[in-house]
Protein backbone atom coordinates (compact mmCIF):
# COMPACT_ATOMS: atom_id res chain seq x y z
CA UNK A 1 0.00 0.00 0.00
CA UNK A 2 2.78 2.41 0.92
CA UNK A 3 4.59 1.53 -2.27
CA UNK A 4 1.50 2.29 -4.37
CA UNK A 5 1.27 5.75 -2.86
CA UNK A 6 4.96 6.52 -3.20
CA UNK A 7 5.47 9.75 -5.13
CA UNK A 8 1.80 10.72 -4.94
CA UNK A 9 1.11 14.26 -3.86
CA UNK A 10 -0.86 14.31 -0.56
CA UNK A 11 -3.88 16.60 -0.54
CA UNK A 12 -3.38 19.77 1.45
CA UNK A 13 -5.83 20.99 4.08
CA UNK A 14 -8.53 23.14 2.56
CA UNK A 15 -7.46 22.22 -0.96
CA UNK A 16 -10.23 21.30 -3.38
CA UNK A 17 -8.01 20.19 -6.24
CA UNK A 18 -4.97 18.02 -6.86
CA UNK A 19 -2.23 18.69 -9.38
CA UNK A 20 -1.48 15.71 -11.61
CA UNK A 21 1.95 14.16 -11.03
CA UNK A 22 4.72 15.34 -13.39
CA UNK A 23 5.01 13.37 -16.61
CA UNK A 24 8.14 11.20 -16.79
CA UNK A 25 10.96 12.67 -18.81
CA UNK A 26 11.19 9.55 -20.95
CA UNK A 27 8.29 7.10 -21.00
CA UNK A 28 8.99 4.24 -23.45
CA UNK A 29 5.79 2.48 -22.35
CA UNK A 30 3.81 5.07 -24.33
CA UNK A 31 5.11 3.57 -27.55
CA UNK A 32 3.17 0.38 -26.85
CA UNK A 33 -0.21 2.06 -26.29
CA UNK A 34 -2.83 2.67 -28.97
CA UNK A 35 -3.92 5.86 -27.19
CA UNK A 36 -0.50 7.36 -27.96
CA UNK A 37 -0.78 6.70 -31.70
CA UNK A 38 -4.40 7.84 -31.71
CA UNK A 39 -3.20 11.14 -30.21
CA UNK A 40 -0.54 11.46 -32.92
CA UNK A 41 -3.16 10.92 -35.62
CA UNK A 42 -5.40 13.52 -34.00
CA UNK A 43 -2.56 16.08 -33.93
CA UNK A 44 -1.69 15.34 -37.55
CA UNK A 45 -5.26 15.68 -38.84
CA UNK A 46 -6.01 18.76 -36.72
CA UNK A 47 -2.89 20.60 -37.93
CA UNK A 48 -3.62 19.63 -41.52
CA UNK A 49 -7.16 21.00 -41.30
CA UNK A 50 -5.90 24.11 -39.52
CA UNK A 51 -3.42 24.94 -42.32
CA UNK A 52 -5.85 24.05 -45.08
CA UNK A 53 -8.59 26.41 -43.90
CA UNK A 54 -6.37 29.28 -42.78
CA UNK A 55 -4.02 29.34 -45.77
CA UNK A 56 -7.01 29.17 -48.12
CA UNK A 57 -8.44 32.16 -46.28
CA UNK A 58 -5.21 34.15 -46.70
CA UNK A 59 -4.93 33.35 -50.41
CA UNK A 60 -8.60 34.05 -51.00
CA UNK A 61 -8.29 37.46 -49.36
CA UNK A 62 -5.24 38.39 -51.45
CA UNK A 63 -6.93 37.31 -54.68
CA UNK A 64 -10.07 39.29 -53.87
CA UNK A 65 -8.08 42.47 -53.20
CA UNK A 66 -5.72 42.09 -56.17
CA UNK A 67 -6.25 45.14 -58.44
CA UNK A 68 -5.04 43.16 -61.46
CA UNK A 69 -7.96 40.78 -60.89
CA UNK A 70 -10.47 43.64 -60.59
CA UNK A 71 -10.32 43.41 -56.83
CA UNK A 72 -10.60 46.27 -54.38
CA UNK A 73 -9.18 47.12 -50.96
CA UNK A 74 -12.64 46.61 -49.50
CA UNK A 75 -12.97 43.10 -50.95
CA UNK A 76 -12.47 39.84 -49.16
CA UNK A 77 -12.55 39.11 -45.47
CA UNK A 78 -9.81 41.59 -44.54
CA UNK A 79 -7.19 41.17 -41.83
CA UNK A 80 -9.99 40.87 -39.28
CA UNK A 81 -11.41 37.90 -41.17
CA UNK A 82 -8.01 36.23 -41.42
CA UNK A 83 -7.55 36.61 -37.66
CA UNK A 84 -11.00 35.11 -37.12
CA UNK A 85 -10.13 32.16 -39.38
CA UNK A 86 -7.01 31.35 -37.35
CA UNK A 87 -8.64 31.89 -33.96
CA UNK A 88 -11.87 30.16 -34.92
CA UNK A 89 -10.14 27.09 -36.28
CA UNK A 90 -8.04 26.76 -33.14
CA UNK A 91 -11.19 27.01 -31.04
CA UNK A 92 -12.92 24.30 -33.08
CA UNK A 93 -9.93 21.96 -33.31
CA UNK A 94 -8.92 22.28 -29.64
CA UNK A 95 -12.51 21.50 -28.72
CA UNK A 96 -12.50 18.43 -30.97
CA UNK A 97 -9.11 17.01 -30.01
CA UNK A 98 -8.55 18.07 -26.39
CA UNK A 99 -9.92 14.79 -25.04
CA UNK A 100 -7.72 12.73 -27.37
CA UNK A 101 -4.34 14.45 -27.63
CA UNK A 102 -4.73 17.54 -25.47
CA UNK A 103 -5.33 19.67 -28.59
CA UNK A 104 -1.84 21.15 -28.91
CA UNK A 105 -1.78 21.71 -32.72
CA UNK A 106 1.38 23.78 -32.22
CA UNK A 107 4.98 22.73 -31.42
CA UNK A 108 5.40 25.81 -29.22
CA UNK A 109 2.45 24.75 -27.06
CA UNK A 110 3.87 21.22 -26.89
CA UNK A 111 7.28 22.60 -25.94
CA UNK A 112 5.82 24.76 -23.16
CA UNK A 113 3.84 21.84 -21.74
CA UNK A 114 6.95 19.65 -21.91
CA UNK A 115 8.94 22.20 -19.90
CA UNK A 116 6.15 22.19 -17.32
CA UNK A 117 6.35 18.36 -17.21
CA UNK A 118 2.83 17.97 -18.58
CA UNK A 119 4.00 15.63 -21.36
CA UNK A 120 6.98 13.31 -21.69
CA UNK A 121 9.92 13.93 -24.03
CA UNK A 122 8.84 11.04 -26.28
CA UNK A 123 5.33 12.43 -26.64
CA UNK A 124 6.56 15.99 -27.15
CA UNK A 125 8.95 15.03 -29.96
CA UNK A 126 6.41 12.82 -31.71
CA UNK A 127 3.71 15.48 -31.41
CA UNK A 128 5.99 18.03 -33.08
CA UNK A 129 6.75 15.63 -35.93
CA UNK A 130 3.04 14.90 -36.43
CA UNK A 131 2.19 18.62 -36.34
CA UNK A 132 4.85 19.53 -38.92
CA UNK A 133 3.79 16.70 -41.24
CA UNK A 134 0.16 17.74 -40.88
CA UNK A 135 1.03 21.33 -41.71
CA UNK A 136 2.93 20.26 -44.84
CA UNK A 137 -0.01 18.14 -45.98
CA UNK A 138 -2.50 20.93 -45.28
CA UNK A 139 -0.54 23.42 -47.38
CA UNK A 140 -0.05 20.74 -50.03
CA UNK A 141 -3.83 20.36 -50.30
CA UNK A 142 -4.19 24.12 -50.74
CA UNK A 143 -1.64 24.13 -53.54
CA UNK A 144 -3.29 21.12 -55.20
CA UNK A 145 -6.72 22.78 -55.20
CA UNK A 146 -5.59 26.38 -55.86
CA UNK A 147 -2.46 25.94 -57.96
CA UNK A 148 -3.15 29.05 -60.07
CA UNK A 149 -3.34 31.30 -57.02
CA UNK A 150 -1.02 29.57 -54.55
CA UNK A 151 2.38 30.83 -55.72
CA UNK A 152 1.05 34.15 -57.05
CA UNK A 153 -0.22 35.14 -53.60
CA UNK A 154 2.63 33.89 -51.47
CA UNK A 155 1.35 30.50 -50.41
CA UNK A 156 0.35 31.79 -47.00
CA UNK A 157 4.02 31.70 -45.97
CA UNK A 158 5.22 33.76 -43.01
CA UNK A 159 7.74 36.46 -43.91
CA UNK A 160 9.02 39.55 -42.14
CA UNK A 161 7.26 42.56 -43.66
CA UNK A 162 9.25 45.34 -45.29
CA UNK A 163 10.16 48.17 -42.93
CA UNK A 164 10.53 45.98 -39.84
CA UNK A 165 13.84 44.84 -38.38
CA UNK A 166 14.51 41.21 -37.49
CA UNK A 167 14.58 42.19 -33.82
CA UNK A 168 11.05 43.59 -34.06
CA UNK A 169 9.86 40.46 -35.86
CA UNK A 170 11.46 38.19 -33.29
CA UNK A 171 9.98 40.22 -30.44
CA UNK A 172 6.52 40.00 -32.01
CA UNK A 173 6.80 36.22 -32.20
CA UNK A 174 8.07 35.93 -28.61
CA UNK A 175 5.33 38.09 -27.09
CA UNK A 176 2.60 36.63 -29.29
CA UNK A 177 3.51 33.06 -28.37
CA UNK A 178 3.77 34.02 -24.71
CA UNK A 179 0.16 35.26 -24.83
CA UNK A 180 -0.99 32.02 -26.44
CA UNK A 181 0.88 29.56 -24.21
CA UNK A 182 0.08 31.54 -21.05
CA UNK A 183 -3.59 31.30 -22.01
CA UNK A 184 -3.25 27.54 -22.54
CA UNK A 185 -1.77 27.10 -19.06
CA UNK A 186 -4.43 29.29 -17.45
CA UNK A 187 -7.34 27.67 -19.28
CA UNK A 188 -6.23 24.14 -18.34
CA UNK A 189 -5.09 24.85 -14.77
CA UNK A 190 -6.49 22.09 -12.49
CA UNK A 191 -6.93 24.60 -9.66
CA UNK A 192 -9.11 26.75 -11.87
CA UNK A 193 -11.05 23.76 -13.19
CA UNK A 194 -11.87 22.59 -9.66
CA UNK A 195 -13.39 25.92 -8.64
CA UNK A 196 -15.13 26.90 -11.88
CA UNK A 197 -17.08 23.95 -13.24
CA UNK A 198 -17.66 25.70 -16.58
CA UNK A 199 -13.96 26.17 -17.32
CA UNK A 200 -13.30 22.72 -18.86
CA UNK A 201 -16.11 23.31 -21.36
CA UNK A 202 -14.94 26.82 -22.23
CA UNK A 203 -11.18 26.14 -22.26
CA UNK A 204 -10.92 26.13 -26.09
CA UNK A 205 -12.64 29.53 -26.26
CA UNK A 206 -9.95 31.69 -24.57
CA UNK A 207 -7.26 29.79 -26.47
CA UNK A 208 -8.96 30.59 -29.77
CA UNK A 209 -9.44 34.21 -28.72
CA UNK A 210 -5.77 34.48 -27.80
CA UNK A 211 -4.82 33.34 -31.32
CA UNK A 212 -7.32 35.81 -32.77
CA UNK A 213 -6.00 38.78 -30.80
CA UNK A 214 -2.35 37.99 -31.49
CA UNK A 215 -3.09 37.80 -35.22
CA UNK A 216 -4.72 41.22 -35.16
CA UNK A 217 -1.55 42.67 -33.64
CA UNK A 218 1.16 40.88 -35.60
CA UNK A 219 -0.19 40.09 -39.09
CA UNK A 220 1.28 43.40 -40.38
CA UNK A 221 4.71 42.49 -38.93
CA UNK A 222 5.37 38.81 -39.62
CA UNK A 223 2.08 37.50 -40.94
CA UNK A 224 1.82 35.96 -37.44
CA UNK A 225 3.64 32.71 -36.90
CA UNK A 226 3.40 31.79 -33.16
CA UNK A 227 3.21 28.22 -34.48
CA UNK A 228 6.40 26.71 -35.92
CA UNK A 229 4.49 23.96 -37.72
CA UNK A 230 2.30 26.52 -39.47
CA UNK A 231 5.35 28.49 -40.66
CA UNK A 232 7.35 25.39 -41.58
CA UNK A 233 4.56 23.70 -43.55
CA UNK A 234 3.89 26.84 -45.59
CA UNK A 235 7.62 27.35 -46.27
CA UNK A 236 8.10 23.75 -47.43
CA UNK A 237 5.29 23.90 -49.99
CA UNK A 238 5.87 27.52 -51.08
CA UNK A 239 9.66 26.98 -51.12
CA UNK A 240 10.89 30.52 -51.85
CA UNK A 241 14.06 32.14 -50.51
CA UNK A 242 12.38 34.83 -48.40
CA UNK A 243 10.24 32.29 -46.53
CA UNK A 244 13.34 30.21 -45.71
CA UNK A 245 15.50 33.23 -44.83
CA UNK A 246 13.06 34.24 -42.09
CA UNK A 247 12.22 30.68 -40.98
CA UNK A 248 14.52 30.75 -37.93
CA UNK A 249 12.46 33.59 -36.49
CA UNK A 250 9.32 31.45 -36.47
CA UNK A 251 11.03 28.72 -34.43
CA UNK A 252 13.26 30.68 -32.06
CA UNK A 253 10.60 33.27 -31.19
CA UNK A 254 7.77 30.84 -30.38
CA UNK A 255 10.02 28.52 -28.38
CA UNK A 256 11.36 31.42 -26.29
CA UNK A 257 7.84 32.76 -25.74
CA UNK A 258 6.59 29.30 -24.73
CA UNK A 259 9.49 28.83 -22.30
CA UNK A 260 8.82 32.19 -20.65
CA UNK A 261 5.09 31.40 -20.36
CA UNK A 262 5.81 28.00 -18.79
CA UNK A 263 8.20 29.52 -16.26
CA UNK A 264 5.85 32.39 -15.43
CA UNK A 265 2.81 30.19 -14.88
CA UNK A 266 4.50 27.30 -13.08
CA UNK A 267 7.05 29.12 -10.95
CA UNK A 268 5.52 32.55 -10.39
CA UNK A 269 1.74 32.24 -10.51
CA UNK A 270 1.63 28.68 -9.15
CA UNK A 271 4.59 29.32 -6.83
CA UNK A 272 6.51 26.28 -8.03
CA UNK A 273 9.83 27.81 -7.02
CA UNK A 274 8.58 28.53 -3.47
CA UNK A 275 7.20 24.98 -3.10
CA UNK A 276 10.47 23.47 -4.32
CA UNK A 277 12.47 25.64 -1.89
CA UNK A 278 10.17 24.69 1.01
CA UNK A 279 10.53 21.00 0.18
CA UNK A 280 14.31 21.36 0.06
CA UNK A 281 14.38 23.06 3.46
CA UNK A 282 12.12 20.47 5.12
CA UNK A 283 14.26 17.63 3.78
CA UNK A 284 17.41 19.32 5.01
Amino acid sequence: MGKDLEGAQPPLAGRDYQDPPPAPLVDPEELGKWSFYRALIAEFIATMLFLYITVLTVIGYKSQTDPTMNGSDCGGVGILGIAWAFGGMIFVLVYCTAGISGGHINPAVTFGLFLARKVSLVRAVMYMVAQCLGAICGCGLVKAFQRAYYTRYGGGANELADGYSKGVGLGAEIVGTFVLVYTVFSATDPKRNARDSHVPVLAPLPIGFAVFMVHLATIPITGTGINPARSFGAAVIYNKDKAWDDQWMFWVGPFIGAAIAAFYHQYILRAGAVKALGSFRSNA
